[in-house]
């Protein structure tokens, strides 16, 4: 079937909830994509932030197919050795005891907002179920998360939001504290806000958070869905801080492109959850466990998190040199291979240009161009990347 055919039968059956680029992708590999039409892109999209070991990563397509040979699903009521394996990789290498598993961001924020409050329930209090969030954050598009989401654009028409939330400024240690009533039982955030235009806190910031719920024995819960599994160059984000979350959620690059999330907590927190509390029936399901079990796997012995910190650093350094040269460009910002020119002028347009040129970025918040590329990206890759970003500027 050609590009337009598909374009045009996806337009008839399909609800618009997206304003989709005008091509159809149908291969990848590493940091590259191919259309129907057989035309090449550069891809700084990732899925947006999602395939970070590059695309048809051979060690995840090898772990699939293998997979979905032996058995591709069970109910959680049996035990299966590929999601004991995924659950044990996540613990070992971060602060958790206990995870679980889910299919998305928004259902692993969901999750990590139903054990807060069950938590809280047994051990704080009936009357201690309110919940902080940042303004400006981004939590996902279920009833809960868009209420626990900062930005009133993903809140419109859907109201009544639902009730226990409240909102704080990002990186403002004291207007957060302030925030705080009797009826609050934790803090949820993201270390870098993605969506809100990958906005990065001050160094001591989340040390600050941890030291507030400390003080005030509630919980911290970091959204990692976007920051976590290597995009900043550490598996985990939180880990820049020296502190650690009492609940973390994972998802996006957890299975590089197949569908699964995660919610993990400390022994203490998970203990609220008993059987009955909380379920998914594809959580887990066999063919997303192979896949997270191969993409940790490679990401924490195949040197990944050290080429990412390496040309995400390199990376940056272009983005700064193409400031120096475009005077619309107001700042320069980013951690490992999550970066992000903020500007004075509308994105659209220079995402458009891009991609006609054969390279697929993103414009998140109308004037912040956001590049999120595999993790797996050369110098080379970051070098025409950025050619074409000069070239197309240099006509705005």
């Amino acid at each position: 079937m050609d590009e337009k055919k598909i374009m045009t039968l996806a337009d008839q059956h399909i609800m618009n909830t997206y304003r989709r680029v005008p091509i159809a992708l149908v291969k990848g590999e590493g940091a590259r994509l191919w259309d129907a039409s057989g035309r090449e892109y550069l891809d700084f999209v990732a899925g947006i932030a999602v395939c970070n070991l590059g695309h048809s990563h051979p060690k995840v397509v090898k772990a699939l197919k293998k997979q979905a040979k032996d058995l591709m699903h069970v109910s959680n009521l049996y035990y299966t050795k590929p999601q004991a394996e995924v659950a044990a990789l996540l613990t070992k290498h971060s602060f958790a005891d206990k995870v679980f598993f889910c299919n998305s961001g928004a259902e692993a924020n969901e999750a990590a907002i139903k054990l807060a409050r069950k938590y809280a329930h047994e051990n704080l209090g009936a009357d201690k179920f309110e919940l902080i969030t940042m303004k400006d954050s981004f939590h996902g598009r279920t009833m809960a998360t868009i209420t626990a989401t900062g930005q009133e654009k993903f809140q419109f028409g859907f109201t009544p939001l639902l009730d226990g939330f409240k909102y704080a400024p990002f990186n403002d240690a004291e207007a957060l504290e302030a925030a705080i009533t009797p009826r609050t039982c934790g803090i949820m955030l993201e270390p870098i806000q993605g969506e809100g235009g990958v906005i990065i806190p001050d160094d001591r910031y989340l040390a600050k958070v941890r030291d507030i719920c400390n003080r005030h024995g509630i919980l911290m819960i970091v959204d990692e869905v976007q920051t976590g599994i290597g995009r900043t160059g550490k598996l985990f984000a939180y880990e820049y801080s020296g502190v650690k979350p009492d609940i973390m959620t994972l998802a996006k690059a957890l299975g590089n492109g197949f569908p699964v999330g995660a919610m993990l907590a400390t022994d203490e927190v998970a203990r609220a959850f008993s059987p009955g509390n909380h379920a998914s029936t594809f959580g887990g399901n066999l063919l997303a466990m192979a896949a997270a079990k191969a993409t940790l796997k490679t990401l924490i012995k195949d040197g990944v998190l050290d080429h990412c910190q390496k040309t995400g650093s390199y990376f940056l350094a272009k983005l700064q040199a193409l400031k120096s040269r475009h005077s619309f460009i107001s700042e320069v910002r980013g951690r490992g291979l999550m970066l992000a020119c903020a500007m004075a002028i509308e994105g659209a347009d220079i995402v458009k240009s891009c991609q006609e040129k054969g390279l697929l970025i993103n414009c998140t918040g109308g004037k912040t161009l956001r590049f999120v590329p595999p993790l797996i990206v050369d110098e080379k890759d970051i070098d025409a990347a950025i050619s074409i970003l000069d070239e197309v500027m240099e006509g705005k």
